[in-house]
């Protein structure tokens, strides 16, 4: 009891006084920095703090307090940038969305002093939306609820951001994936930009889709070796063609809903089979429809269930019915503590003491949902080499490999013995 007692004490102290520095991008730097705080909750209390799963309710509240902290923290740091939805969340400040929205529906929007600043159609999924510009002076949730009123039954949305889901390398050592040989489908992965890195292919295709993108990160970076690495880091399908979309950049309204949508429109449009997603946040009209379109074309989409904690809310858009929501668990197979929820489970994979690549060169030791999401992509787009399967068969595959099936892992760990430890 002692023990878990210190452990405890340990892992509040980590998430106490500079906690909300710690969680914050520098200013004009990628939001994507933002959770790099909550990934150091590993290196502080280690692999233990599984231990303490049954005794640290506290903990778990606390994970709560520090997400709502982190994202008021965000908005203040970025106030020409970002502003307060409707619905509580961190949104492009100033931007409101119709999809599909009708003549009348921009009329009536302009005549109340709304701005029409764009209309596109996402390439790859037939999604149409206009960008309006809210009134001056005029806070982005009142705006918002204003828009609704001028036009009833349109889908009205704000363009709210999305964070990466796990910490950066935080130190040296840790396990690398096990390298399969073999060939393997193309991989999509939305996340910031990825670095040229001994460990990676040359042939990485990128794409930005925010301000300043492609700019390399740590996130994307471990991410994808832990996909397609190759030598000091050993991904888990290595032969897999890799395409980054980069929806963070340098931009401090990068990670956006939109941005995400174009991105897998992106993707729709280049043969992809399995796309990863480490990033959470709201329930979001456009994401939504956006995912729904591209599971139509026979995409798959894997997504972390984040790092928020059990009482956080749930996180999209690991929480939709077309994706593949995953968590994380340590070497001992145990569910990571910091683990958020989705309103489904399907898999848990190794998402503690795993060795990625840095963007700055080198490895480091990483933990988080955001990791144990590419073991289940890697393993997926293994399955799709010689033949593309439906969401229900690839789930039914894993399903058929993974381990340890319970309320905490879904239908089980996959590629337990992927990480070499």
């Amino acid at each position: 009891m002692r023990f878990g007692k210190t452990i405890m004490a340990a892992a509040l102290a980590a998430m106490a006084g500079s906690a909300v520095a710690q969680l914050l991008p520098p200013v004009g730097g990628a939001i994507g920095q933002a959770t790099q705080g909550l990934g150091r909750l590993g290196e502080t209390v280690g692999d233990r703090l599984s231990d303490t799963v049954d005794r640290t309710g506290d903990l778990v509240d606390r994970l709560a307090r520090q997400r709502i902290m982190r994202l008021d923290a965000l908005v203040r740091q970025h106030p020409e940038a970002l502003d307060i939805d409707a619905r509580g969340d961190p949104a492009v400040k100033g931007e409101l969305i119709l999809i599909d929205a009708t003549a009348e529906a921009l009329r009536a929007a302009t005549a109340a002093g709304f701005t029409l600043a764009g209309q596109d159609t996402i390439d790859g999924l037939g999604i149409r939306t206009a960008r309006l510009r809210t009134p001056d002076g005029m806070s982005l949730a009142r705006a918002e609820r204003r828009l609704r009123q001028l036009v009833p039954g349109a889908e009205v949305q704000s363009n709210p951001i999305y964070q990466p889901s796990g910490g950066a390398p935080v130190r040296t050592g840790g396990a690398s994936p096990a390298s399969p040989s073999g060939p393997s489908a193309p991989i999509g992965l939305i996340d910031g930009g990825v670095a040229a890195h001994p460990a990676l292919p040359a042939g990485i295709v990128q794409r930005g889709f925010a301000a300043g993108a492609p700019a390399p990160g740590d996130h994307a970076t471990a991410i994808a070796s832990i996909l397609v690495g190759r030598g000091a880091v050993r991904g888990v399908s290595p032969q897999s063609r890799l395409l980054v979309a980069d929806i963070f950049g340098r931009d401090p309204k990068g990670g956006s809903a939109l941005a995400i949508a174009r991105a897998l429109g992106w993707f729709a449009t280049s043969d992809v089979a399995v796309v990863n997603i480490s990033l959470a946040g709201p329930d979001n009209p456009l994401l939504a429809r956006a995912i729904a379109a591209a599971d139509r074309r026979g995409m798959l989409i894997v997504a972390a269930v984040g790092n928020d904690g059990a009482a956080a809310p749930p996180a999209y858009p690991a929480s939709y019915p077309q994706v593949i929501a995953v968590t994380g668990v340590d070497a001992r197979g145990r569910p990571l503590i910091e683990a958020g929820k989705a309103r489904h489970l399907d898999f848990a994979a190794p998402g503690a003491g795993l060795r990625a690549a840095k963007a700055a060169g080198g490895t480091g030791m990483v933990r988080g949902t955001s990791y144990a999401a590419p073991f289940v992509v890697g393993r997926i787009a293994r399955l799709a080499a010689a033949e593309r399967p439906a969401r229900a068969r690839a789930i039914a595959a894993l399903a058929a490999e993974a381990r340890g099936k319970g309320r905490l892992t879904g239908r089980g760990i996959v590629c337990g013995d992927c990480a070499t430890r």
